[in-house]
């Protein structure tokens, strides 16, 4: 006898995406490109987008985003499609969410509250999952409606003292801003033991660099196929949500970190931003910035220009210039002619073109990296042709460019930043026989 499924997850929810497009909107992209991501969105959260339908709005109601008519015509699609969710690819108010749940009698999501709730489904370690929650606490504290006002709780007194309470909706207010505070130190406490991993990583030293870019963009197949890793890599919308560090060797043996982190979107809620600081740092300290770009994508330069905003609101917008490589990922989903254009278009903008998938350009990536982390001077080393744990240590620590066997000696020329020079030499103090720009 065949066993029963006990499958009993709930059936996917069906819901309709709504874009508002203004007048006054200064479109740097397409609305059904916009549309198409606020669908994907969705569908990152396992939804069922039965309809999508772009809304223009010749002017914005305070009561409910959009007028009237486009409120009814929605209702009558919601009642008519069996919709259980709302996607609206914008920003609503507290009231206006409220107001278009009870028009259109299901529930109501706008942007910000989807791409959090993307967020709160993908975090996986303990910082990740502290930074989503306090990111929706911030969203969720303006969202706070009297609907309890009837549950008031006395408290002890007399005279001017006594008399009503707090009522429920301020209880909920206190205990919510006292989660918050807890969050923030909890946080605070990350970014101090991030802070102390950089410098140990310092003291090493290795250089280290951060891969940023576009939810999508395939930094994470990058990523996987730079240091041979296996993070989560799909064609999903914000597919990587905790950031990840390897150690990368690139040609000549010089180690580097790579660190892989969180995607950027349009529009990215304010609360991620501010309570991303912690994993975002990684990206502030990095020596060298990949600027990952999905260079197939129609819309690949307005989602550049939002990476530059996110980096800019972090900070880095003026002085992250001489650290910053694009990357022109894709170029495998392009015709021949076409791949060949964006290769040429790429050295003359200072690019990278390359595929993640089929590993063309990779050498020239790697060669960029060499130019920008290797600027340590040559030194040259006399050791003993035993010594071989001084060789190893260099070739750890440093690159070496040339080496020389003799029955008296083995001369290494390595280039060693100042601070494993400085622990070289007091490991092996007699073993600096002279220095060099040049090859020995």
């Amino acid at each position: 006898m065949k066993p029963k499924s006990t499958d009993r997850r709930a059936p996917a929810q069906r819901a309709l995406v709504v874009h508002p497009v203004r007048r006054r909107d200064n479109l740097t992209r397409a609305p059904a490109a916009r549309l198409d991501e606020a669908a994907g969105l969705a569908e990152a959260l396992d939804l069922v987008v039965a309809e999508r339908l772009i809304a223009p709005l010749r002017t914005t109601a305070p009561a409910t985003l959009f007028g009237p008519g486009k409120v009814g015509e929605i209702a009558e699609t919601c009642a008519a499609q069996d919709i259980d969710l709302v996607v609206v690819d914008d920003a609503l108010t507290p009231i206006q969410q409220r107001n278009l749940e009870r028009a259109w009698k299901v529930k109501v999501i706008d942007r910000t509250g989807l791409i959090l709730e993307i967020f709160a489904r993908r975090a996986r370690t303990k910082e990740g999952r502290l930074q989503v929650e306090l990111a929706r606490l911030d969203y969720e504290r303006s969202r706070l409606v009297r609907t309890w006002t009837h549950l008031e709780r006395q408290r002890g007194g007399f005279g001017f003292l006594g008399g009503p309470g707090e009522t429920q909706i301020e209880a909920d207010r206190r205990l919510l801003l006292d989660r918050i505070v807890k969050l923030k130190t909890d946080i605070a406490d990350v970014r101090r033991t991030r802070g102390l991993q950089r410098r140990a990583r310092k003291r090493v030293p290795y250089p280290t660099v951060a891969l940023v870019g576009y939810t999508n963009a395939g930094k994470s197949t990058l990523f996987n196929r730079l240091t041979d890793s296996k993070v989560l890599a799909r064609d999903m919308l914000f597919a990587t949500l905790d950031p990840t560090l390897r150690q990368l060797r690139l040609p000549g043996g010089r180690p580097v970190i790579l660190s892989d982190t969180v995607g950027f979107i349009s529009d990215l809620p304010h609360e991620l931003v501010e309570a991303f600081r912690a994993t975002l740092d990684e990206v502030r300290e990095a020596d060298v910035i990949l600027h990952v770009r999905d260079i197939a994508a129609p819309d690949s330069e307005a989602e550049a220009a939002d990476v530059a905003k996110v980096l800019d609101d972090l900070g880095l917008g003026a002085d992250a210039g001489d650290r910053v490589i694009e990357v022109w990922n894709k170029i495998d989903l392009l015709s021949a002619d076409a791949r060949e254009e964006i290769k040429a278009r790429a050295t003359r903008a200072g690019a990278v073109a390359l595929s993640s998938i089929d590993g063309e350009g990779l050498d020239d990536l790697s060669a960029r990296l060499v130019v920008r982390v290797d600027d340590a001077p040559e030194v040259i080393f006399r050791l003993a042709p035993s010594d071989g744990e001084a060789v190893a240590w260099l070739y750890r620590h440093g690159r070496v460019t040339a080496r020389e066997e003799t029955e008296e000696a083995t001369m290494i020329s390595a280039r060693l930043d100042t601070q494993a020079l400085g622990r070289f030499e007091r490991m092996r103090p007699m073993a600096h026989d002279a220095r060099a720009t040049g090859q020995p």
